[in-house]
């Protein structure tokens, strides 16, 4: 209407659409990140994390088997006899040992980066309780002692340390994203394959890498609010790429 001032709309302020789990900290933005990520043939692809290494029993035993035919580590059982049931899987002792070394070959690297480092990022994931590698040497020992050829790391292994040690000195929230899906897919998952391969090749011992000073799951929770706090502090590109 004519005479009446003209009111101007007070700007609203937007705010930016948070990422699913960025309320509750990193670690649960990169958990929504994986669950997102595409399944071949049952088994989820992760980026980042421990299972871009060789030192889970099922990459154990698919590299054991090429090239080695009917002598091949792993030993099939229930062959399929026409009436269509699958395969068995059954360890071998070889496949195991060089699970082992393998895996402390990668839990060496990320306790020495950590104690070592000057970034001070790292300072915070030292002496955690979660650290395997002394665990390892003790069980390899045990196993040389009693004869068995315990083999050296694997290329794989060596490659994948490498690229660890490289990720350390260009950035800490990538080295830090593969600290922690490491430590986390071993006990929540892997810890549990091997132990039960375990059982069956050494006849219910216990391995040394199975046992805790105290509550591995408190240890974890630790790691994880400490790696929120830490995360809070990283640009939106670093989070994006943890």
């Amino acid at each position: 209407m004519a005479g009446l001032p003209v009111q101007n709309k007070k700007n609203r302020k937007r705010y930016r659409k948070q990422y699913p789990g960025e309320s509750q900290g990193i670690t649960e933005e990169m958990r929504f990140v994986a669950m997102r990520l595409p399944n071949i043939k049952g088994k989820k692809l992760t980026s980042n994390s421990a299972s871009d290494t060789e030192i889970d029993t099922e990459n154990t035993q698919s590299e054991d088997d090429e090239g080695r035919g009917d002598d091949s580590e792993s030993q099939k059982s229930n062959e399929n006899d026409g009436d269509g049931e699958a395969e068995t899987w059954s360890p071998s002792m070889e496949g195991f040992l060089k699970y082992l070394v393998d895996t402390k070959l990668v839990f060496n690297i990320l306790e020495r980066i950590v104690d070592e480092s000057d970034d001070v990022a790292y300072a915070y994931f030292r002496k955690t309780g979660l650290e395997r590698s002394a665990c390892l040497s003790k069980d390899l020992e045990w196993f040389s002692q009693r004869d068995f050829v315990v083999p050296e790391p694997s290329s794989p292994g060596v490659s994948y340390v490498m690229y660890l040690e490289g990720l350390a000195e260009k950035s800490a929230p990538l080295f830090l994203s593969h600290f922690y899906n490491i430590y986390f897919s071993h006990i929540t998952g892997g810890q549990v394959i091997a132990r039960k391969v375990s059982e069956q090749l050494l006849k219910g011992r216990e391995l040394e890498f199975y046992k805790w000073e105290g509550d591995e799951q408190e240890s974890l929770k630790g790691v994880r609010e400490k790696l929120n706090l830490l995360g809070e502090h990283w640009s939106r590109d670093d989070r994006n790429n943890a």
